[in-house]
């Protein structure tokens, strides 16, 4: 019997081997989660952003001015987003004046 076999250095070696070489593909996998994550966040902030431009051109086109707030532009015209994840700056410039709107996303704001 072989009590004490010990396994050749050649089967070490596999090991070893197969082993760093699952770790780089479980690492490469992560890596491509996130950045997937990443590029669905900056769509949605971006589809965010259309809509609410959409929203306040269409105010504009059948009232004749602008939505006075952010409020009015969600309630009349439907905006909706998670206002957990996004903080939406809507500031009045003048009467005749497309309103400024920055989009923040509140995770990201987190990280940093």
């Amino acid at each position: 019997m072989r009590r004490f076999y010990r396994g050749s250095s050649s089967d070490t070696t596999k090991l070893l081997f197969s082993l760093i070489l699952f770790l780089c593909i479980g690492c490469i996998f992560y890596l491509g989660i996130l950045a997937l994550g990443d590029e669905t966040d900056e769509k949605q902030r971006e589809s965010l952003e259309t809509a609410i431009q959409q929203g306040i051109v269409h105010c504009y086109a059948t009232e004749g001015r602008y939505p006075e707030s952010l409020d009015y532009l969600k309630e009349t015209y439907g905006i909706r987003y998670d206002s957990d994840k996004y903080f939406v700056d809507y500031q009045i410039l003048g009467a005749n004046i497309l309103p400024d709107i920055t989009i923040i996303d509140r995770q990201e704001a987190k990280h940093e």
